[in-house]
């Protein structure tokens, strides 16, 4: 049976390094394919992100703040919210980057990084 193909959202901090994403993404995932690495959009020109997806074989995509916001989840951050105009990065991004498809891993919390995934097929 062939793995499934995933749309990762990832919730990080500035500077994070690709080698930190992509253990965090095999963490929560496993061996499965990461077709679509996704965040906020302040993050998808970072670095380790760009890398990251690269390393994963994956297309980096970022979102608007406003678009997170608009995605309902089961378990938003008040603080996140405060701080970046969204309750959710990583469940957000995943869902979006699926095409609204279900949630396969919640919000998961690995060395201070946010992982969350949603199947595409």
């Amino acid at each position: 049976m062939p793995l499934p193909e995933l749309a990762v959202g990832v919730g990080f901090r500035p500077g994070t390094s690709a080698e930190e994403i992509v253990a965090a993404v095999r963490v929560a995932v496993g061996d499965a394919v990461v077709d679509r690495l996704a965040t906020i959009d302040r993050r998808a020109a970072e670095p380790g992100f760009l890398r990251a997806a690269e390393q994963l074989g994956a297309v980096g995509v970022g979102f608007a703040a406003e678009e997170l916001a608009s995605i309902s989840v089961s378990r938003p951050s008040e603080r996140v919210a405060a701080a970046i105009g969204t309750g959710s990065v990583a469940e957000a991004a995943a869902i979006l980057a699926s095409g609204g498809r279900e949630l396969v891993c919640s919000k998961t919390i690995v060395s201070g990084l946010v992982i969350a995934a949603a199947t595409i097929r």
